[in-house]
């Protein structure tokens, strides 16, 4: 399974902040990661995690089908048990694509895109597919800044994705807006109940889920000069270096993310690099003329909450497309089956273990 979070797709000039969403560019987005997901060989820096999950022969019925719900947005529809087997084996098993998008959601330039393989598809319940966006930037309802979220349920097990982009800046006080930008997100996502949804009671909320992953460029910078900074960095002294991180020091308070988990950062600082040269920050001395000055710092991060949830790898990647470097994580997580009656399960699921309670792989990327 793969999720993805970008910020800033598009240029986040007025006519794009309030202006109308296009759909197109949310259309484009899932067709280059469709293209890159489904081909031979992939892309390069993904190449190695596809490989980590590639085993297993899966036989179940459970898939989505997919239909238009609002701009910007794709989400499956209903749960699909109530729907023949065979319609659903024959829509999934045509093509040889290997992933299929599940949901996406875009708000102006942040994007979250999630994908899962076919035979995941074939093998689980995918259910209560719903997308949100929350808005807090100028005026504190601007989409410049925010949050998309994903909720969807995998069996008995609910899921919540929220690829982020919060305020910039480095000024002292500025943490207390991205902390405030945080808190505005948990108050005011919320997913719809479906009407249809009787028997169910899937999360409105976004901590009402039982895995949940929080991703995006958050923007949370060091309390270090630059200077300093710079030295730790020629060091590779990460360890130090996160000492002055200040997204650890505003959980350790007990200001934001109380209880969440970040993996070990054993990379280094992915912002801000310059555009002059790519592989260097951007300041320092000698800087070049009109070269915004800015202290390295892990701006782009990758948290989650919720037990059952363990970090198999967190790591940034090379990609020099941007004054930013993506970072990803490969997540192991247990999922809870549905209990069916034993008829369903023979005529359903003829390789289901009842007793069983299986690992599903989410690999978080954030570019």
């Amino acid at each position: 399974m793969y999720v993805l979070g970008f910020q800033e797709i598009v240029p986040l000039k007025t006519r794009n902040v309030i202006g109308a969403e296009d759909p197109t560019e949310a259309m484009n987005w899932n067709k280059l990661i469709g293209k890159t997901l489904n081909s031979k060989y992939g892309c390069s820096w993904l190449t190695p995690m596809l490989n980590i999950i590639s085993s297993g022969n899966y036989h179940y019925p459970g898939g989505p089908d997919l239909r238009r719900k609002s701009v910007g947005s794709l989400v499956i529809g209903s749960p699909l048990r109530d729907r023949p087997i065979r319609n659903r084996l024959d829509k999934l098993n045509g093509g040889s694509d290997r992933y299929k998008l599940i949901a996406s959601k875009k708000m102006v330039g942040v994007f979250v895109s999630v994908w899962m393989r076919k035979e995941l598809l074939i093998k689980y319940c995918i259910s209560n597919v719903k997308v949100c966006s929350v808005a807090c930037g100028i005026m504190g309802y601007l989409g410049n800044k925010g949050a998309v979220s994903v909720s969807m349920s995998i069996e008995g097990t609910s899921f919540c994705f929220i690829a982020a982009h919060l305020a910039s800046g480095e000024k002292k006080g500025d943490e207390i807006r991205r902390n405030y930008q945080v808190s505005e997100i948990f108050r005011r996502t919320s997913f719809t109940r479906s009407p249809t949804n009787d028997t169910s009671s899937p999360p409105l909320t976004i901590l009402g889920h039982d895995r949940i992953f929080w991703f995006g460029d958050l923007n949370y910078r060091l309390c270090l000069e630059d200077s300093f900074a710079r030295q730790l960095i020629e060091k590779q002294d990460w360890r130090a270096l996160q000492e002055f991180d200040q997204l650890r020091r505003e959980q350790k308070d007990g200001r934001v993310f109380q209880g969440w988990k970040e993996g070990s950062i054993d990379f280094a600082p992915t912002y801000k690099y310059s555009s002059h040269n790519f592989n260097r920050y951007s300041g320092g001395f000698p800087s070049r003329s009109g070269e915004k000055q800015r202290t390295p710092a892990w701006c782009d991060r990758i948290l989650w909450y919720g037990r059952g949830t363990k970090q198999l790898s967190y790591f940034r990647s090379e990609s020099k497309f941007s004054d930013h470097r993506p970072v990803s994580a490969l997540f192991s997580t247990q999922i809870k089956l549905l209990s069916l009656p034993v008829q369903e399960l023979l005529q359903c699921t003829p390789f289901f273990s009842p007793a069983s309670i299986p690992n599903t792989y989410v690999q978080a990327h954030v570019s």
